[in-house]
């Protein structure tokens, strides 16, 4: 089933919010420690998914073509002025704590490469690790906002089901139109972009460097742009 992977994203997002909700105040060292664990987690799955690359001069070149794509669009500053909008225009309301808990959440929730990734690897693979690796991160971070934030948090289960179910069948539906082993060579190559980013995002939780990851989401269509090239005109890299 291509979309397990997403329903037990948001059912932990739910299920988190809930336990948030009803054990308020957890303690700042706990959070911490946990979150510490689950970063060294997330870095060796993001390893693990890097080392499957065939053309490693491949992968050079999308993450320097995909930074600079999306260090020219500002992607990552786009989505903090976009957060920053949707908050004040929410927050204007009666309703503010429950919006702004619902906006934070769907922005941390949403825009991410493991969200992308990960949904790309159900609709193609049905393989749903990175998913399932994101549910267990999203289950317990919902902990931490809902207890801090407030019980708006588990809105944002809608949208993280939404979004990442429509790019799990959109991939589901692009890889019947292309050939088996071209497909192959894409997704091992995503896979491995992708699974830089993942790495990145690790050291992002352990606060060890601010990586714009963001900013690098480009190379992984750039990746797939170059093995299709590759294959079209039978080149070598």
């Amino acid at each position: 089933m291509i979309l397990m992977g997403t329903i037990v994203n948001t059912a932990a997002i739910i299920i988190g919010s809930l336990a948030g909700w009803l054990f308020r105040g957890v303690r700042e060292d706990i959070g911490k420690t946990v979150m510490q664990g689950i970063g060294l987690a997330v870095i060796l799955l993001g390893l693990s998914m890097g080392l499957e690359t065939k053309q490693f001069l491949l992968l050079i070149v999308s993450l320097v073509l995909g930074g600079m794509i999306g260090e020219w669009l500002k992607i990552e500053e786009g989505l903090i002025r976009l957060g920053n909008w949707v908050e004040r225009r929410f927050t204007s309301g009666g309703n503010g704590k429950v919006a702004t808990a619902f906006v934070t959440a769907t922005l941390v929730y949403t825009i991410g490469s493991m969200a992308i990734l990960g949904s790309l690897e159900s609709g193609l693979k049905n393989d749903h690790q990175i998913l399932y690796t994101k549910a267990m991160l999203d289950g317990f971070s919902s902990i931490i906002f809902t207890s801090t934030l407030g019980i708006g948090v588990i809105f944002s289960a809608i949208p993280v089901f939404l979004y990442q179910g429509i790019i799990t069948v959109a991939a589901s539906w692009i890889s019947q139109y292309i050939a088996p082993t071209l497909l192959q060579q894409m997704i091992q190559e995503i896979t491995a972009v992708g699974g830089l980013l993942i790495v990145g995002i690790g050291i992002n939780l352990l606060e060890i460097a601010k990586i714009r990851v963001a900013n690098l989401l480009p190379a992984i269509f750039v990746a797939a742009f170059l093995v299709y090239f590759i294959h079209r005109f039978s080149l070598s890299i």
